[in-house]
């Protein structure tokens, strides 16, 4: 539904976006992560039309939505980090204005309640909080019940339950088969959304993997209690020891797991309160964005551009 080949877009002598490509599948969730500068909204933008690919070619259903904008707006929801509304309209009118620009509109109300706006439907644009635009943003890309829909940071400036809501429609969207890619700094949001994750770094795409396969390249804990870090584990182990208990760090949890078990039962000891901790997705993300030049082979920015299958 998507498609992304050697993407490459230029502000002047500055590349924002370098040779990316990616796909992604019919109902696909996919986030696209990276810190500020790294390429996502550019990326983004051309995806949704908003501006033309410096070379390189981009597909979303079916079409270029630059040159073919009128055929793939049709199929496709946008939410940007910033839109811009009537400040003097109400929200009621707002929603029934934008439901002439296209067909098989949800109704007016239908979609105020997805988004828990109906108490401010009478309330003029103008007078919203930062929050409740954010809502109407998702109100109006979802209207027209798109097969494609981007979202660049949905959930900013959402409090918690706005933000658990707002993935609720998204994951009832999904479910119904609208595929979805989104930019996101919460990571949690990722991990909630998501299948596959696309992770950005000064403009190219570094990593790319479904969630557990990408989970699987950070490094991961086990740990056990004890009374002091044994003297005969071996050498090659990243072990410490902290507040009761051992703890060994690895990028091979599964691999290292067995080893400590069986390096227990080769001494005749029986491990308490054993733990074993994949990577969360902040880690992961955190050994990409600090990862150096020469960052050691394995090490979770030098993957190669393709985790697992795609």
């Amino acid at each position: 539904m998507i498609e992304v080949d050697d993407l490459t877009v230029a502000y002047g002598s500055v590349r924002a976006v370098q040779q990316v490509s990616f796909q992604v599948a019919p109902g696909e969730v996919v986030a696209l992560l990276g810190r500020n500068g790294a390429g996502k909204t550019s990326t983004m933008q051309v995806l949704a039309g908003h501006r033309a690919a410096t070379s390189g070619r981009v597909r979303v259903a079916g079409g270029d939505p630059y040159r073919d904008r009128a055929k793939v707006r049709r199929e496709v929801g946008i939410m940007l980090q910033e839109a811009g509304f009537l400040g003097e309209l109400t929200v009621a009118e707002t929603v029934q204005a934008w439901r002439r620009f296209g067909s098989n509109a949800m109704p007016r109300d239908e979609v105020l309640d997805l988004v828990d706006l109906r108490p401010q439907a009478r309330t003029r644009v103008g007078r919203l909080s930062g929050g409740q635009r954010r809502r109407l943003d998702l109100a109006l890309a979802i209207l027209h019940r798109p097969r494609v829909l981007f979202l660049d940071e949905p959930t900013t400036g959402l409090d918690p339950e706005a933000r658990h809501n707002t993935w609720q429609v998204v994951e009832g969207l999904a479910a119904g088969g609208t595929t979805v890619l989104l930019t996101t700094h919460y990571l949690e949001e990722a991990e909630r959304l998501a299948g596959r994750v696309l992770m950005m770094e000064a403009g190219r795409l570094t990593v790319s993997g479904d969630l557990p396969t990408v989970l699987a390249a950070g490094t991961g804990t086990i740990s056990f209690a004890a009374d002091r870090l044994p003297a005969d584990l071996p050498a090659d182990w990243s072990a410490e020891y902290a507040d009761g208990r051992v703890v060994i760090r690895t990028r091979t949890l599964d691999e290292t797991a067995t080893q400590v078990f069986a390096w227990a039962a080769a001494r005749g000891r029986v491990l308490a309160q054993v733990a074993v901790r994949p990577a969360s997705l902040e880690e992961v993300y955190l050994g990409l964005v600090d990862d150096r030049p020469d960052r050691r082979p394995g090490s979770v920015g030098a993957v190669p551009q393709e985790v697992g299958q795609q």
